[in-house]
């Protein structure tokens, strides 16, 4: 019984661990300043090969070179919008985990809203119509054979 509670735990403590020695220590700049702006920095830019991770938390080589890239712009004297724009001139746009708002991007940005919008008017004049259709005047001749039906009945 112990051990099945155990297992997640130790498991959960096994993947955090590889996320706490990504950053090597040859790494670091000397700077706590320069180093927290670079952390920073690699927080906002995803790995390529993991995807899903900021090269801050991933140990792959191609995160690596692109968190020593980043403390050689710091060290440079670049802010962190150059740093920003070098690295995604170098690997595009994807390389940024919360990509920038742009012309370009727009319609991506807009087409769910749009579609939403469309759905809501067309649902919107498809009830209307629906609703108005039902009654429509009758002409006179069709007057006078309805009051002929109903003397009838009477």
């Amino acid at each position: 019984m112990r051990v099945r509670t155990l297992l997640p735990a130790l498991a959960l403590v096994l993947s955090l661990a590889g996320l706490a020695f990504a950053v090597q220590p040859d790494e670091i700049l000397t700077d706590p300043a320069l180093e927290a702006r670079a952390r920073d920095l690699s927080a906002e830019l995803r790995c390529m090969v993991c995807q899903n991770q900021s090269i801050d938390d991933s140990d792959a080589e191609l995160a690596r070179d692109l968190r020593i890239l980043v403390r050689e712009r710091i060290r440079a004297g670049d802010t962190d919008r150059q740093v920003l724009d070098y690295v995604v001139s170098r690997y595009g746009e994807f390389v940024l985990l919360k990509p920038r708002f742009s012309a370009k991007n727009a319609v991506l940005w807009a087409t769910p809203v749009l579609f939403l919008l469309g759905g809501g008017l067309l649902a919107f004049l498809t009830l209307r119509r629906r609703s108005s259709g039902g009654t429509s005047a009758l002409s006179e001749e069709e007057e006078a054979k309805l009051q002929d039906i109903l003397k009838d009945t009477n």
